[in-house]
């Protein structure tokens, strides 16, 4: 052999070394993914919600798009529950994915942790949080099929989905068509930015509380989800509706929720979680599931009576 060929040999041996080298590593999450939902499929979940026949039943979650484990376990729990509850929808109150959005980040930060979920078609209605970017309304797992606010049905139940992060004329008229001429039993809306929060870092939007509540009283809305605040928290109904902040289903604030504000009837702020809910004639059912599969919050809400207002003809996007 001679000492050229052996100098060839030898580049193409480094080459191929290289090329291994920089072959992308398996995501630490998904490793850990795999491994939780071994573990938790092995595990009794403990359902806190009736099942009922015809029951419109869903999950709801809020800054989940880390791609990190945390998202990865509770989507392992969301998995779990799933195969019991029997749930066919999931809500996401924005902050869907962090950080960086090529089509890499959507599959590390939603396709891979809810892939069980997708698989068994479950389908996922987005809204915009502060850290997404507006092309995801052209995302077709998130349904928000190029609409940055938008509604749809589900049984007795009507969702206004809609966009916290520019609450312009244009929405503000949308909105009011909207409820104004829904005949749902149940109306829902959720969005990114909470009207209340007790969270320390972030706290209630007061102007956008000051531009929907208006709104959402005189239509008879029910229930408002939101996020933003890294965190869990149901509050005491405020002018009759009932709010819920779920922003902590890939992020958690630890320890991050003021106490004695007098607005909270239950919170959670040292893991992460997300929520089951069960609509069924005049309840709505809830269970708050940790990462760990643990009940952190449960029980059951009445709907409330309509108000005398005069029903008018909607207008914009229902599907």
């Amino acid at each position: 052999m001679t000492r050229r060929t052996l100098i060839v040999i030898c580049a193409a041996a480094l080459l191929a070394c290289s090329a291994i080298a920089l072959r992308p590593r398996p995501h630490a999450a998904q490793r850990l993914a795999l491994q939780q939902a071994v573990s938790i499929g092995q595990t009794q979940v403990d359902v806190k919600l009736p099942l009922e026949k015809k029951s419109v039943r869903f999950a709801v979650i809020g800054d989940n798009g880390t791609g990190e484990s945390a998202e990865y376990e509770v989507a392992a729990q969301m998995e779990a529950y799933r195969k019991v509850v029997g749930y066919d929808f999931v809500t996401m109150m924005g902050d869907n994915i962090y950080g960086g959005h090529k089509p890499r980040d959507f599959e590390l930060k939603f396709e891979t942790p809810y892939k069980p979920l997708l698989d068994a078609g479950v389908k996922f209605y987005a809204c915009l949080g502060n850290h997404d970017d507006s092309n995801e309304t052209r995302y077709k797992p998130f349904n928000m099929d190029g609409q940055r606010y938008y509604s749809f049905k589900k049984g007795d139940a009507q969702f206004f989905v809609l966009d916290s992060n520019y609450m312009d004329a244009a929405q503000l008229e949308w909105i009011n068509n909207q409820l104004s001429g829904s005949t749902a039993k149940w109306k829902i809306a959720y969005f990114h930015h909470p009207l209340y929060s007790d969270g320390r870092f972030h706290g209630p939007d007061l102007d956008l509380r000051k531009q929907l509540m208006p709104m959402f009283e005189k239509y008879g809305l029910n229930v408002v989800l939101s996020g933003h605040d890294h965190v869990y928290e149901r509050f005491k109904p405020e002018e009759g509706i009932y709010f819920f902040l779920v922003g902590n289903s890939g992020q958690l604030r630890y320890r991050n929720l003021r106490q004695g504000s007098g607005i909270m009837a239950a919170g959670f702020d040292t893991d992460c979680t997300f929520m089951l809910v069960e609509i069924s004639a005049d309840r709505l059912y809830y269970q708050t599931i940790s990462r760990t599969g643990q009940t952190v919050d449960s029980g059951f809400l009445q709907r409330q009576p309509k108000p005398q207002a005069a029903t008018t003809q909607a207008v914009g996007q229902t599907r």
